[in-house]
């Protein structure tokens, strides 16, 4: 991302969830695109709390996803008088976690959290449906992609989850900026590809390539490319974007934040007869 000569440090723009802070030498040249999975589970709780969950049990892969899922909820419950029940894990390559699946159904909890994400993230739903849980079952954003919902079919059919607006930018009110903006990048990628888009990263490109425009934009021609003062001034304009309209959100980053989404960023959706719709 940043080499060790601050000449050669370029901005970078993430089009994946990585973990910045920005009093670090090398992250101030990043940011992304992403929301934070702080913005995106709080939302989910906020559901937990109005459907009337008391506690839950967690279960999410045993990386880096997993804890981040894990403490945007730890976080996300304090003061709300939920209760997270179990710290359940595994491995992405896994093909079972009936042990896991076993101790959460005798934790008797209201409803299961996952902190997973693809394909690898259909296991738990699997398990519990065969298990013949009735309990509520929610999710995270990073669940949000065809794939997932072939594979967990109807064992996730109810599951609630966040996501970014994009994915159901049909269904968003007729005078949003977010709906005209994912209309446009969906016939615009329809065009290119030939096949619409289906997954939440593609937009992120989009959003990026949006956000770095507007920012060469301002730029202009205070300095000259390819310089280190053309660097300088191009990360100055990117970290003082407003308000810049993309398919996820609607972009404002500051020197002091690598994160440039708020709430309007964040839609919960329901998974019905492998559609995701809207909630209200």
């Amino acid at each position: 991302m940043v080499a060790v000569a601050n000449e050669l440090k370029v901005p970078m723009i993430a089009i994946s969830p990585i973990t910045v802070a920005a009093n670090e030498s090398g992250d101030r040249w990043a940011i992304v695109m992403p929301q934070p999975p702080s913005l995106m589970v709080k939302v989910v709780v906020d559901r937990m709390k109005r459907d009337g969950v008391k506690q839950f049990a967690y279960i999410g892969f045993s990386d880096a996803w997993g804890d981040l899922v894990y403490d945007a909820l730890v976080k996300g419950t304090e003061g709300t008088g939920i209760k997270i029940v179990t710290n359940e894990r595994y491995a992405r390559p896994d093909t079972s976690v009936s042990g896991q699946v076993l101790k959460i159904i005798a934790a008797h909890p209201d409803a299961v959290m996952t902190g997973g994400s693809g394909t690898p993230g259909a296991l738990p739903y699997l398990a519990l449906a065969e298990r013949g849980y009735k309990g509520g079952i929610y999710g995270n954003h990073g669940l949000i992609n065809p794939d997932f919902v072939r594979v967990a079919g109807e064992s996730a059919q109810g599951l609630i989850s966040s996501t970014g607006p994009v994915v159901v930018v049909d269904q968003l009110p007729a005078g949003s900026p977010i709906r005209k903006m994912g209309e446009d990048f969906r016939a615009s990628y329809l065009k290119v590809n030939g096949t619409p888009s289906t997954d939440a990263f593609s937009a992120y490109a989009f959003d990026a390539w949006l956000v770095f425009a507007d920012a060469a934009a301002r730029v202009g021609t205070k300095a000259e490319p390819g310089t280190p003062a053309f660097r300088e001034a191009l990360h100055d304009a990117i970290t003082s974007t407003k308000e810049v309209v993309g398919t996820h959100g609607v972009y404002n980053f500051r020197p002091d934040s690598r994160y440039g989404v708020d709430d309007r960023a964040r839609e919960v959706v329901r998974l019905d007869q492998g559609k995701w719709m809207l909630v209200h």
